[in-house]
């Protein structure tokens, strides 16, 4: 189904979503960085530069640009790591006490989701249950058509594959369920991988042997902190913007819900949130532009499942 749904988003849309993607991502990164904070005015403003950590993630930035643009390989990484460096010699990172520590145990999570299935007996619950499958089911669908449109993998706006992708993002849901943990899937971090030359399968098995080694070092790894991440979110979201520039501005009916969908991700906080504002608007600005004959019957279904989706959101 949900490759049904990917291939009937027009192209526009397709560059939409992924430009919206590296917009929140990007926001994310000024977030974590503390570039962009909570203001009680206006929602979102400056952040001090008087805060410390801010200049960890000012050096970071700069540092990773300038190596990008000098075309050094692993530029991401090695500013990340020159960024920990100098959050540490200015006494913003704390070295750890120890290097290696203990996984963490399965014990209190493990089979909980199976042995619980019985509670689900309320309308409430069963709400919270729809509203975990929609925003799941939308979320990963906009996500892989973002990572395909930065990594170059569309071809006449279909994702090659896409079937094997959709079946190890569910299998990955199912298996995270029982384990205990929060949904598993495609994750817009990814786009790390993709902006640093990432492109096969076996991206993703080395990514997943370091986080198996990471259980352990996890006291190390804590000198990554948020402010440490948060230029390579920056510079990935720059990478992914550079699709709005595929999109046919000159055509309102195509312009007015891509720029929904770019504005809504970020705002929303969302993706499946952004993705909706695009999937409603467009069918009716087609219709009054004249060319309801383009929007095919998966669009028109999309258009009606969202605004159910949106209903159920705000139940």
């Amino acid at each position: 189904l949900r490759e049904k749904i990917i291939d009937s988003i027009p192209a526009d849309l397709k560059f939409a979503i992924s430009s919206g993607i590296g917009l929140f991502i990007a926001f994310l990164g000024l977030q974590n960085g503390k570039l962009i904070v909570a203001n009680k005015s206006t929602l979102v403003g400056l952040g001090s530069l008087h805060d410390p950590l801010v200049w960890i993630t000012i050096f970071g930035l700069l540092v990773t640009v300038i190596l990008m643009i000098l075309n050094v390989p692993g530029a991401i990484f090695i500013g990340m790591v020159l960024a920990a460096i100098f959050g540490i010699c200015t006494g913003q990172i704390a070295l750890p006490h120890k290097v290696i520590s203990t996984a963490p145990s399965l014990a209190p999570t493990f089979g909980q989701a199976i042995f619980h299935v019985k509670d689900i007996n309320t309308v409430q619950m069963w709400v919270v249950v729809l509203t975990f499958l929609l925003v799941t089911f939308f979320d990963t669908a906009g996500t892989l058509i973002g990572l395909a449109q930065q990594a170059g993998f569309m071809e006449n706006n279909k994702m090659p594959r896409v079937g094997k992708a959709l079946a190890a993002d569910s299998s990955a849901m199912a298996v995270g369920s029982i384990l205990g943990t929060s949904p598993v899937g495609a994750f817009v971090e990814s786009s790390a991988g993709i902006a640093v030359g990432g492109r096969t399968g076996l991206t993703a098995v080395f990514v997943a042997i370091f986080f198996l080694i990471s259980m352990i070092f996890s006291p190390l790894l804590g000198v990554f902190t948020s402010q440490v991440t948060a230029p390579a979110l920056i510079i990935v979201g720059v990478l992914m913007a550079q699709n709005t520039a595929h999109i046919h501005w000159n055509k309102l009916e195509i312009a007015v819900p891509s720029f929904l969908i770019i504005l809504g991700m970020p705002l929303t906080y969302s993706i499946s949130d952004g993705l909706s504002w695009g999937m409603i608007t467009y069918p009716i600005c087609m219709l009054a532009a004249k060319r309801g004959k383009e929007v095919t019957p998966m669009m028109w279904v999309l258009f009606f499942v969202f605004i159910i989706f949106l209903w159920v959101l705000n139940f």
